[in-house]
């Protein structure tokens, strides 16, 4: 055996365990993220694996907190193709999301004091477990999104003039 092939194959394998599934990066432009939290998903199977299959937009969901729990609206998981109608999921359900209590209770005081929002930012898995990532979010103004483009054009620009040198 080679001297990095055992390196490899468990970064490999590592890499397989932590990959991306869904990703809201209109949110990232759309909202100014001040925090974020890890989250576990209550799914049911066919969900599982429409999610695994690539078949889950979170652009128009958002969290909501009641009776004490979190909930996410409005994430659009398109049906198992290979499940009958009888067995699939709802596409739009409300699904409850896995926190703890102290998280749960820290969010409740930032949304009721500060106007903010909760924005899905992505789902990925851990392992074997599919978690989601929730945004903590402000909404951005028009002149906030053109500052920030010149921002990123400015560094774009220092970035290339660099690599010249």
């Amino acid at each position: 055996m080679a001297k990095g092939a055992g390196k490899k194959a468990a970064k490999a394998a590592r890499d397989a365990a932590n990959r991306l599934l869904a990703d809201n990066r209109f949110a990232r432009h759309q909202y100014e993220i001040l925090e974020t939290l890890e989250t576990g998903i209550e799914l049911v199977g066919t969900e599982v694996k429409s999610i695994r299959a690539g078949k889950a937009n979170l652009r128009d969901g958002f969290g909501l907190i009641r009776n004490g729990e979190l909930q996410l609206h409005n994430v659009h998981i398109s049906p198992h193709s290979h499940a009958s109608a009888y067995f699939n999921h709802e596409p739009l359900r409300t699904r409850k999301l896995l926190a703890h209590r102290k998280e749960i209770n820290k969010l409740r005081v930032a949304l009721d004091q500060k106007g903010l929002t909760l924005v899905p930012l992505n789902l990925h898995l851990k392992g074997s477990w599919i978690k989601l990532t929730l945004g903590l979010a402000k909404g951005r103004k028009l002149h906030d999104k053109r500052q920030d483009e010149r921002r990123k054009d400015a560094d774009r620009e220092v970035r290339s003039a660099m690599a010249r040198i």
